[in-house]
C-alpha cells in the first residue's frame, strides 16, 4: 500500500464530554463494534468485576472515571480507527487540552437529559479553536430527558454549533422505540434486552407499513418532527463538516449498544483523513516521504510491574519504522527505537511501522517531554500544545523517610506525564506540586504510594501563580532575585520561578521591575 492509501485509511478523533455523560461508554461500544474487544465493561457497577477497557489505572477503575487519555485502534470497514478518549473532569482538562492537538476530529456526547454542560462548552471552545470537525452524539436516549429540539437549541445556543440531525429519536425513556437514521433513511427499532435491535429500511416515513411496526401516535410524531427538521435545518454538506462550519448530530443510548453503529458507519465515510499540522517553521503535510511527528503525553507506569514508561507520539507524515534512527530535536540527537508499540487500552503490541494519524508508543527513559518533536533531521518546533500556570498548590513531605529515593524518582516521573508541575524552594529547597485541580492531588499521591511504593502528605500554601522568568537588564534581575529570595524556586527543568501570592503582589513586581518578564505558561 502507498503512503497516500495508508493515509486516506485512517481516522484518528477524540471523543469529549462533561464527566457521566457516557464517553467512556461509547468509546467501549465503538471497540465492541470494530471487534476489538469481546465483552463491554459496566464503568460504575460494583457488582461486575470487568471495568471499562479505556480506564486502565486502577484510581478510574475505583473511582469510575477516566483521569489519563486512553489510545486505541482497531479496523472497522478497511480502515484504521484511531480513539483517543479524554478525561471528562475538569481537574484534568490539561490532558484533555494536548490530546487534542493530536486528533483530526472529535465526537462530543452530551447527555439528554442534562444537556450542554460547563465542561463540554470548554472542550468544544478548544476544537473550535482549532477548527476540528465535530460530530455531536447525545446519548442516554433509555432514560427520560430534555426534548430533541431543544437540545439542538442548546447546541446552536450554548455551544454555538451548527447542528444537522442526521438521526431523530422516537421517544425516550420508557417510550423510547428506536431512531430513524435520516442519513441512511432506515428505522432502527430498539430492543432494551440487547438482542440485535430490528433494521428497516423506509426511504418514504408516508409509508402505512410504519405504523406496524411503531404504533399510529408514534408515526404521526415521527413524521411531523423529520418534516420539521427537514425545513429548519441545513441538508448534510461533508465540505461544510470538514471545515468546522456543520456538525451532524445522532441520538442513541451507549450502555445499551443503540445508535452507535448508525454513529460509527457515518463517521468512517465522511471524517477527516489525518491532517496537516502547523510547526513554527512551516505547515507539514501528512503526504510528505520524511517522518515527522510530536509526543503529546507520557505516561509512566502503563504496567506497575515493569515500571515502564511512554511517551506517545502522533505521527504527522512520512512513515515510522522500527529500529530507525530518528532526530529528538530539542536534545538535538538521534535515537531508534527497537519496541515501539501500538495500543487497545493498557495492551500493547509491537509494531514495524506506522503512518500519519496513528499514535505510537515510545519506550522512554526520561528524554521525552510534552511537545517534543521527531524528525528524521529536519529541525522543526510543532504549535498549539499549551501549557498552564497552575491554580493549586500544595507542599510536599514525605511520609516515609526509608523511601525517599522512590519519593524523588516517583515525583520526577509523574511530573514528566504533564498533569502536574513540581517546583523546588530556593531557600530552604521545599517541595510544592502544581496542579490545575484538586483531584490531581489525589491522583499523584495514589500512585506513588502503588507504583512506587513511598508515602507523601501535603500542607496547603495559598499562592496565587507560578511565573517562568526572564530578564532584559542583568543588574534588575539580580535586584529582583536578591530582594524576592523567598518566593523563588526551581521547576523541574530548573528554569526560574516567582511563585507570587497574590494578584496585588504580582502586579507590584511586575510595575517595580519592568524589566523582568513574567510568564503564566513554561513555553513562552
Amino acid at each position: 500500500m502507498t503512503l497516500v492509501e495508508e493515509i486516506n485509511k485512517r481516522r484518528t478523533f477524540g471523543i469529549v464530554s462533561h464527566p457521566d455523560a457516557g464517553k467512556t461508554t461509547l468509546t467501549e461500544k465503538l471497540l465492541l463494534f470494530g471487534g476489538a474487544i469481546q465483552v463491554a465493561g459496566a464503568v460504575k457497577s460494583n457488582k461486575i468485576k470487568k471495568s471499562a477497557t479505556s480506564d486502565f489505572m486502577d484510581i478510574e477503575r475505583q473511582r469510575g472515571i477516566s483521569v489519563a487519555t486512553s489510545v486505541m485502534g482497531f479496523l472497522y470497514r478497511d480502515k484504521q480507527i484511531n480513539i483517543l478518549d479524554t478525561p471528562g473532569h475538569k481537574d484534568f482538562q490539561e490532558d484533555t487540552y494536548r490530546t487534542l492537538t493530536a486528533v483530526d476530529s472529535a465526537i462530543v456526547v452530551i447527555d439528554v437529559a442534562k444537556g450542554v454542560e460547563p465542561q463540554t462548552e470548554k472542550l468544544v471552545e478548544v476544537c473550535k479553536m482549532r477548527e476540528t470537525p465535530m460530530i455531536v452524539f447525545i446519548n442516554k436516549l433509555d432514560r427520560e430527558g430534555k426534548d430533541g429540539f431543544d437540545l439542538l437549541d442548546e447546541v446552536e445556543q450554548k455551544i454555538n454549533l451548527k447542528a444537522c440531525p442526521l438521526s431523530w429519536p422516537i421517544g425516550m425513556g420508557q417510550r423510547f422505540k428506536g431512531v430513524y437514521n435520516i442519513y441512511e433513511k432506515k428505522l432502527v427499532l430498539f430492543n432494551p434486552h440487547g438482542k440485535q435491535e430490528d433494521i428497516i429500511e423506509f426511504t418514504n416515513l408516508d409509508d402505512p407499513e410504519l405504523i406496524n411496526h411503531i404504533g399510529e401516535s408514534a408515526a404521526e410524531e415521527l413524521r411531523e418532527e423529520v418534516n420539521m427538521i427537514q425545513e429548519i435545518y441545513p441538508a448534510f454538506d461533508k465540505e461544510a463538516y470538514l471545515n468546522g462550519e456543520l456538525n451532524p448530530v445522532f441520538f442513541g443510548s451507549a450502555i445499551n449498544n443503540f445508535g452507535v453503529k448508525e454513529l460509527l458507519d457515518c463517521f468512517v465515510e465522511i471524517a477527516p483523513k489525518p491532517l496537516a499540522r502547523q510547526t513554527e517553521e512551516r505547515i507539514i503535510q501528512p503526504d510528505e516521504n520524511k517522518l515527522s511527528g510530536f509526543v503529546f503525553k507520557i505516561h509512566a507506569n502503563m504496567d506497575p510491574k515493569h515500571r515502564d514508561r511512554i511517551a506517545f507520539l502522533r505521527v504527522c507524515s512520512g512513515e515510522f519504522k522500527r529500529n530507525t534512527n530518528y532526530l529528538h530535536v530539542r536534545n538535538n540527537k538521534k535515537m531508534k527505537f527497537s519496541n515501539p508499540t501500538t495500543f487497545m487500552a493498557s495492551k500493547k503490541e509491537i509494531v514495524e511501522s506506522a503512518f500519519p494519524g496513528d499514535i505510537v508508543g515510545l519506550y522512554d527513559s526520561g528524554n521525552f517531554k510534552i511537545g517534543d518533536a521527531l524528525t528524521e533531521g529536519e529541525k522543526v518546533t510543532f504549535k498549539g500544545i499549551p501549557s498552564f500556570s497552575p491554580e493549586m498548590f500544595r507542599i510536599v513531605h514525605n511520609a516515609d523517610p526509608m523511601k525517599s529515593k522512590q519519593l524523588a524518582k516517583g515525583l520526577s516521573q509523574l511530573m514528566d506525564e504533564g498533569v502536574a508541575q513540581m517546583f523546588t524552594k530556593e531557600f530552604g529547597g521545599t517541595i510544592i506540586i502544581g496542579t490545575v485541580g484538586a483531584l490531581q492531588f489525589d491522583v499523584i499521591q495514589y500512585r506513588l504510594e502503588h507504583e512506587y511504593s513511598a508515602k507523601c502528605t501535603y500542607e496547603p500554601l495559598h499562592l496565587h501563580k507560578a511565573c517562568w522568568l526572564t530578564s532584559e537588564n542583568d543588574t534588575e534581575f539580580k535586584e529582583f532575585t536578591q530582594r524576592r529570595k523567598r518566593d523563588l524556586a526551581k521547576d523541574k527543568d530548573g528554569n526560574l520561578v516567582f511563585l507570587a501570592e497574590s494578584a496585588w503582589q504580582l502586579k507590584t513586581m511586575q510595575e517595580t521591575y519592568p524589566k523582568v518578564g513574567f510568564h503564566f505558561t513554561s513555553d513562552f
